[in-house]
């Protein structure tokens, strides 16, 4: 079966994204806190402009980046000429990374906008060393959010088809962690973050590789 490109036309601008705001804190906090280290090397994959990589390499980690985007590593590489991107996407064969054995790989608000999003998670199996970390990012759905987008006529806004290279999946704490399983990782640690309990904004999941 062909895969969909996870497009190298992508444009990506020099500042923080707007998730940076909420998501690099937590992810910090996770990694120094809740797993267990001493964790020393990541993989981030759908760096983007290099804006994680460049904070978590600030905080002592040693980060490797993949992105399909072409604009997306060569600012990745700008900031931080010392660190190794490569311009390849989640479809792509993991062994073009010369980097095996990564502590924990971390795809922060990629997975909603994958056709296969099996692969991200076979892409970082293969990569991550025995017992390693999964960490990903995605926007937040479950019942109780889903019900108020709906009575609050929010529904067709938030999941507007009218934007161009946006998300494809949604998902909920279960549907995520299901896949995470049948995929041989397990689920140790959820945190969700922004606006109120189970109408949060995002939700962030660690697993381990069993």
């Amino acid at each position: 079966m062909n895969k969909i490109s996870s497009g190298n036309d992508y444009q990506h601008a020099t500042e923080i994204p707007l998730s940076g705001q909420f998501l690099y804190t937590p992810i910090k906090n996770i990694l120094n806190r809740i797993i267990l280290p001493p964790i020393k090397t990541i993989l981030d994959i759908g760096c983007g402009n290099g804006s994680l990589a460049k904070y978590l390499t600030g905080a002592g980690f040693t980060v490797t980046g993949i992105d399909p985007s072409e604009s997306g590593i060569k600012n990745a590489r700008a900031i931080l000429p010392l660190n190794k991107f490569y311009c390849i996407g989640v479809y792509d064969d993991p062994q073009k990374i010369e980097e095996t054995n990564f502590d924990v790989v971390i795809a922060t608000e990629v997975i909603e906008h994958l056709f296969y999003p099996r692969e991200l998670l076979r892409f970082a199996r293969i990569k991550l060393k025995k017992n390693g970390f999964l960490l990903l990012s995605t926007p937040y759905h479950g019942y109780i959010k889903n019900l108020v987008l709906s009575l609050t006529g929010k529904w067709d806004s938030h999941h507007t088809p009218l934007w161009d290279g946006g998300h494809i999946k949604f998902w909920s704490r279960n549907t995520l962690s299901r896949l995470l399983n049948e995929e041989g990782f397990e689920v140790e640690h959820f945190i969700g973050y922004g606006r109120l309990p189970f109408l949060w904004k995002c939700m962030l999941i660690a697993s381990r590789l069993k």
